[in-house]
């Protein structure tokens, strides 16, 4: 634990965990949660409104341990191929930038090529049984909103040179994106009306998403990832909880 959140990702984290958070808070996302909810539980609209809320969380669990299985999967193999190549070069480190910001571009631009979706036709049967299947289902697409954020926290991984510092990542992320699946479920009555508020407001998230990519891609061209890293190791090594 200590090396993934005192060592090189005691910045990268609090990233990760924030992209998650703009990923379910998108449009690509944030409009279809009643519906996921609705097809992870085979609940119907009145059912959901009326609080189920056990079956409710077990199928937003299950639906969230689908993708994060899947998500976890592609980090742990970005940080291992990292590891084979012993990626310290600082030249890669601004490729990897680069790519980034490449991604920030099609966050903030929204080119109608990049606007394009693809997506796992087949669907499990609705309900429990078929909730983590759908997760990983959701975890093997591209959409505009998550697609770049993801590769993003992916590129951080590689450049990590580490599995397990990748597959921290890949789960801090999953935890921002996750987190509100499950919260939402345990209130979907008071949840829904603080989702409207959001709803209302998903174009901005989607450029603070955007936004978040390009301080990640300058941070890392810039080598000033690192600096900022070392920072921070300071102060969270020579933190002492009291017991």
């Amino acid at each position: 634990m200590q090396t993934v959140v005192g060592g090189p990702l005691a910045l990268a984290v609090p990233l990760a965990v924030l992209a998650g958070l703009v990923s379910f808070l998108s449009p690509c996302v944030l409009p279809l949660v009643p519906g996921f909810l609705g097809y992870v539980t085979g609940l119907g609209g009145v059912d959901l409104e009326d609080r189920r809320r056990g079956r409710m969380a077990a199928g937003a669990a299950l639906f969230v341990v689908g993708f994060s299985a899947v998500f976890v999967l592609i980090s742990f193999t970005a940080g291992s191929v990292g590891a084979a190549l012993a990626v310290n070069s600082r030249d890669l480190q601004r490729v990897l930038g680069v790519f980034v910001l490449a991604m920030a571009a099609l966050v903030l631009a929204e080119p109608l090529w990049a606007q394009r979706e693809v997506k796992v036709r087949w669907r499990p049967r609705a309900g429990l049984l078929g909730a983590p299947v759908l997760g990983a289902v959701f975890g093997l697409g591209w959409t505009p909103c998550i697609g770049p954020i993801f590769s993003a926290i992916v590129a951080l991984g590689f450049s990590s040179a580490s599995q397990g510092r990748s597959t921290g990542l890949a789960v801090a992320y999953c935890l921002g994106l996750g987190l509100p699946f499950v919260l939402l479920a345990l209130g979907f009555s008071r949840g829904m009306r603080v989702l409207a508020v959001f709803r209302r407001h998903r174009r901005a998230i989607n450029r603070f998403g955007g936004v978040l990519l390009v301080v990640i891609g300058v941070l890392l061209v810039s080598g000033a990832f690192d600096a900022a890293t070392q920072l921070l190791q300071g102060p969270i090594s020579g933190f002492e909880p009291v017991i």
